[in-house]
């Protein structure tokens, strides 16, 4: 076949455009299938509330270290033995002498964890209807609850000589549970030697004192108290992190405050290590952080026994103790009551919110007995109600009441909110087949409730109800969702005292 030679020219041009065109398709594919580069908007490019998470709504986590072997005070216990004047200052004078003489690490061989069973956490975890859980990796106080190469002081070194973070991930994927681990470190460099006057000042946990072992210039020792050269420290930093995340393949990297304290090279190489690794996994991961320490297109924001007091466009996230006074056990600890948890948890929820519960173990291991009833009461009400919080996303107005949580940015303590029958939480089904009406507590048997926030001017369902039952017994309701109408009345019947549901199946 001939061809003219402008057509060929013709020809030339269109298969040289076509080419282009395709190269700069793979370019652009490439560009976006490309891995994480340490810089915020490479790694903005991440989802960073993957659909497992904002369905997951409850996980588990446990503050537990060496800093339980005294059960005093709190976990800040490696802190407060070295603050003059401080209630723990004193106990430890008098139970185990001055403190230049009895430092922090002498409570590690006690930590002997001689009842620790990750098994049966893991089993507690899966009872109160957590989706995720692990421990507390690494506290304020530098010592690793981990096999580690890097960090000399470990659990699995010294102690009870057992990798806790192993252990306890083995047993929460074995029941179909996700792993979290928490930081906590970064606070544990000791910056403040310079300045006499603020030894014990916030920027490091340990205050400095030169007859003290925080002062200590020992190669191993200093480790532990952070009195180590900046440029030394925050590698040994960010090189514990990437010993967990290549060892344990966690799903959620949890955050305590001052993470702003890290200079943000370290923080960004972070991210960019873990989200590279979760992507060669195939994974979808989760960072959290308090305050402002990372950005909001990066990590969840957590707020510390916070709330909203309303409906958040992110999905965000606030850890809960179950105690009253410490997030570690300690002597005397008292409990939240079952019924101010589980409704509160609702509230968190009906916001977008997620909710990571702590538990404190015993410096033997075990757990105490009362810790136990509230998981169990708990986890009974979400074992019968759970589809009212699973797997749901909330409506565009949380629900209505007299008692309101108030927006925190961190330290609230809205997790202590007195909710009653009359304060209704909405939760919605993902696929808007459902929508859930959550009594927080048991409602007047008999009782027509209007539900004007599903009304047409406001923000009515999807779809047009169809049925509307109790959850749980199946009761069928009478009701009316119209241009005129929008309420349920309630049966004559007995209502959840913890949590009363009532779901709306729509058309």
């Amino acid at each position: 076949m001939k061809f003219c030679l402008p057509f060929l020219a013709l020809l030339l041009f269109a298969q040289s455009c076509t080419m282009a065109n395709v190269e700069e398709a793979e370019q652009t594919e490439t560009s976006v299938d490309a891995d994480f580069s340490a810089d915020w908007e490479s790694l903005a490019k991440v989802n960073e509330s993957p659909d497992w998470f904002a369905d997951s709504k409850l996980g588990i986590y446990f503050h537990w270290g060496p800093y339980v072997v005294p059960e005093n005070s709190s976990e800040w216990y490696p802190r407060n033995m070295y603050v003059p004047g401080h209630g723990a200052y004193k106990h430890h004078k008098a139970t185990y002498g001055d403190q230049s003489e009895f430092g922090y690490h002498e409570f590690i061989p006690m930590f002997t964890a001689d009842k620790f069973d990750a098994e049966a956490i893991a089993d507690l975890m899966v009872t109160a209807g957590a989706r995720w859980g692990g421990p507390v990796a690494q506290h304020h106080d530098g010592f690793a609850m981990w096999d580690s190469e890097v960090n000399p002081w470990n659990a699995s070194d010294m102690g009870p000589k057992r990798d806790v973070t192993g252990e306890v991930a083995a047993a929460v994927r074995k029941r179909g549970l996700k792993l979290i681990t928490s930081f906590h470190h970064a606070r544990n460099l000791q910056r403040n030697a310079a300045d006499e006057k603020n030894w014990a000042g916030w920027s490091s946990h340990y205050p400095y004192n030169p007859d003290w072992h925080t002062s200590t210039e020992d190669d191993k020792l200093r480790w532990l108290y952070g009195n180590v050269p900046a440029e030394e420290w925050y590698p040994y930093w960010q090189k514990q992190l990437e010993e967990v995340i290549d060892k344990y393949d966690p799903d959620i990297i949890w955050f305590d405050v001052w993470l702003n304290m890290i200079p943000e090279k370290y923080r960004q190489e972070f991210c960019a290590y873990y989200l590279n690794h979760a992507k060669a996994e195939g994974k979808e991961v989760v960072i959290a952080h308090k305050k402002d320490d990372l950005p909001l297109d990066v990590s969840i924001l957590d707020i510390e026994q916070g709330g909203k007091k309303d409906v958040s466009e992110r999905v965000w996230l606030t850890d809960i103790t179950l105690s009253n006074q410490s997030w570690s056990y300690i002597k005397g600890q008292t409990y939240k009551d079952p019924n101010l948890v589980l409704r509160n948890f609702i509230d968190v929820v009906s916001k977008n919110g997620v909710v990571l519960l702590n538990i404190s173990p015993r410096a033997d291991g075990s757990i105490p007995q009362e810790q136990v009833a509230v998981l169990e009461e708990m986890g009974g009400w979400l074992k019968e109600y759970g589809e009212a919080i699973y797997n749901t996303r909330p409506r565009s107005e949380y629900g209505f009441g007299s008692a309101k949580a108030t927006d925190n940015k961190y330290g609230g303590q809205t997790a202590t909110i007195e909710y009653g029958p009359g304060d209704i939480r909405f939760t919605e089904a993902k696929d808007h087949s459902a929508i859930y009406a959550i009594f927080l507590g048991a409602p007047e048997q008999g009782k027509k409730i209007d539900l004007k926030s599903l009304s047409r001017i406001n923000f009515p369902p999807a779809s047009a109800v169809k049925k509307a039952t109790v959850l749980g017994s199946g009761t069928e309701l009478k009701f009316a969702f119209n241009d005129l109408e929008n309420y349920i009345v309630l049966p004559n019947e007995p209502m959840n005292e913890m949590a009363t549901v009532v779901k709306l199946d729509l058309e």
